[in-house]
């Protein structure tokens, strides 16, 4: 038998098939803290509880594009950092049908941030709280601008634990910590990012002389404007050579 013929008599239905989605983590800073864009959810099932911005993946798409999809059409982010974080493929993990999402970590600089919000009234600002240090690992909590714990839906808790995670571990050796900063930025203002997503206070002279040596930062001859004190230098993220 040749491989046409095998095709011609192949059966796509002989074998069920699972539905296949994205989910978007979208992650920027927030009154110096990290915090996550999230959707409430206005039908069944676990209608009235926060979501992470997804939707199913067409027949004709690829990921990245139903990926880009999300971003633009339901979140009304027109560009950000994306990258596939995990696949959650639990079997029990939407109680409709079998469902396996392939998560996205979509990273945004704080004025996009605040602009995605301004932009769409139904998204909420979801303030991370992570319990454990380093990379531990563990659960998180999202949490409303009041403080209050936000019901998530599905398996979006563990998503968002996997993001901080995943997050934190490429922070020191990769460039992703500067997807959350403006194309000039201030040493205090990568600090801020970096303390953000670690959850913990850095020294400041250990921390400006770490990444001022692995020649990453390119210095703009300009300083920050609008300031009360001494405007500090600006930089902007150049790639090792």
């Amino acid at each position: 038998m040749t491989e046409a013929e095998f095709l011609a008599d192949y059966d796509p239905a002989a074998y069920e098939r699972p539905a296949l989605a994205v989910d978007l983590v979208l992650l920027g800073l927030r009154a110096g803290r990290l915090a996550a864009l999230l959707l409430k959810r206005d039908q069944l099932p676990h209608a009235g509880r926060w979501a992470l911005p997804g939707g199913f993946v067409g027949i004709d798409q690829t990921l990245d594009a139903a990926a880009l999809y999300v971003l633009q059409e339901k979140a009304g982010i027109a560009r950000a950092h994306l990258e596939q974080l995990y696949t959650f493929g639990a079997l029990d993990r939407d109680p409709r049908m079998r469902i396996i999402s392939v998560a996205y970590l979509a990273l945004l600089p704080e004025a996009d941030f605040a602009e995605a919000l301004e932009r769409s009234a139904a998204l909420t600002p979801a303030t991370i709280a992570v319990p454990w240090p380093g990379e531990t690992g563990g659960e998180v909590t999202a949490l409303s601008p009041k403080g209050e714990t936000l019901p998530l839906a599905f398996d979006h808790a563990a998503i968002l634990a996997m993001a901080i995670l995943r997050l934190r571990g490429k922070l020191d050796y990769s460039d992703v910590g500067f997807a959350l900063l403006p194309e000039h930025f201030t040493l205090r203002q990568l600090q801020d990012v970096h303390e953000a997503v670690l959850g913990t206070t850095l020294n400041k002279p250990a921390f400006r002389r770490r990444m001022l040596d692995r020649g990453w930062l390119a210095p703009t001859g300009l300083r920050e404007a609008g300031t009360s004190f001494r405007p500090a230098e600006l930089y902007r993220f150049q790639p090792s050579r």
